[in-house]
C-alpha cells in the first residue's frame, strides 16, 4: 500500500489548492489529506498564528498517520512541511516553490520588496492580513486564465501577519522560528522551482534544496502556482515518478 500523502497549502489559501493536484496521487493508490492550516474556517481568526503552530499542526497529522507520510508543501506550506518534517517522521518531502527557512536569503529585488512592503500596514505581525488580489493575479496566478484567477482569488482568506513576518523577515526574528536545523530532516526531498517564478525564484529555491541535500529541479515555463497553473498535471507526474525512483533506489 503506498504511503499516505499530506499536502500543505500556502499563504492566504486552504486545502482547496490541491483539488486537482491530489487526483493523480489518489489514482496511484495514495490516501491524500489536504487540511486547512489553523486560522481558516468559520469563526476562526488568522491573527497571531505562528509558523510554529502551523508546523506542529502538520507534525501532529504526521504522527497520527498509519505510517510516515509523504509531505507535499507549496510556497509557505513548503516551509511548514520542512518544519514539520523536523518534528515528526515522514517518508519523503516534496516542496513546490517553497518559502525558504531561516538563514536562506532571497536573491531578487521582488523578494526584497515583499519582505518590507507589509510594514506599510503598521505592526502587521499583530494582524490578520487580507489577500491582495492584484498581487496574487500578477505574481502567483499569472499563468492561469482570467476566470480561473478570479475564482482562486475569491477563495483566498486572511493570513497571519505573524507567520508572514517570521517567514519574510526571518533575520529580525530572535527566536529563529523557521530554522530547520541540518540533519533534522532525514527523509529524501524533491524540490521544484518554476523558471518564471519571481516570488521564490530558482536560485533561492536551490538554496533550500541544498539545505536538505535534496534533488532540485527547475520546471521550464512554470511560475509560482505549481499545483494549479497550466502544466500542474506534469508537475504531479514528476512527483510520482520521483517517488517511484526513490522507492526503487531504496529496495
Amino acid at each position: 500500500m503506498p504511503a499516505p500523502v499530506i499536502m500543505v497549502h500556502g499563504a492566504f489559501c486552504g486545502g482547496w489548492v490541491f483539488e486537482n493536484f491530489r487526483t493523480p496521487f489518489e489514482a496511484a493508490g495514495h490516501d491524500v489529506l489536504a487540511p486547512d492550516l489553523p486560522g481558516r474556517g468559520s469563526g476562526a481568526s488568522a491573527a497571531n498564528r505562528s509558523m510554529t503552530e502551523y508546523a506542529e499542526n502538520i507534525a501532529g497529522l504526521c504522527r497520527d498517520a498509519a505510517e510516515p507520510p509523504i509531505l507535499v508543501g507549496h510556497s509557505i506550506g513548503g516551509l511548514v512541511a520542512q518544519m514539520a518534517a523536523a518534528r515528526a517522521p515522514v517518508s519523503a518531502l516534496i516542496l513546490l516553490a517553497p518559502s525558504p527557512p531561516w538563514g536562506v536569503s532571497g536573491v531578487s529585488m521582488e523578494e526584497a520588496v515583499s519582505a518590507v512592503s507589509l510594514y506599510a500596514l503598521g505592526p502587521f505581525w499583530l494582524q490578520a492580513i487580507d489577500p491582495d488580489a492584484s498581487l496574487a493575479k500578477a505574481y502567483s496566478l499569472d499563468r492561469m486564465a482570467a476566470a480561473e484567477r478570479d475564482a482562486a482569488v475569491a477563495r483566498m482568506v486572511p493570513e497571519s501577519g505573524l507567520a508572514l513576518w517570521q517567514t519574510l523577515n526571518w533575520w529580525l526574528d530572535p527566536f529563529m522560528t523557521t530554522q530547520v536545523q541540518g540533519g533534522k530532516v532525514s527523509a529524501p526531498a524533491l524540490v521544484l522551482a518554476g523558471a518564471r517564478d519571481v516570488i521564490h525564484p530558482p536560485a533561492t529555491v536551490k538554496q533550500t534544496a541544498d539545505r536538505l541535500d535534496g534533488r532540485f529541479e527547475v520546471l521550464p515555463d512554470m511560475s509560482h502556482w505549481l499545483p494549479g497553473e497550466p502544466g500542474w498535471d506534469a508537475v504531479a507526474a514528476r512527483c510520482l515518478n520521483w517517488l517511484g525512483e526513490d522507492r526503487r533506489a531504496a529496495a
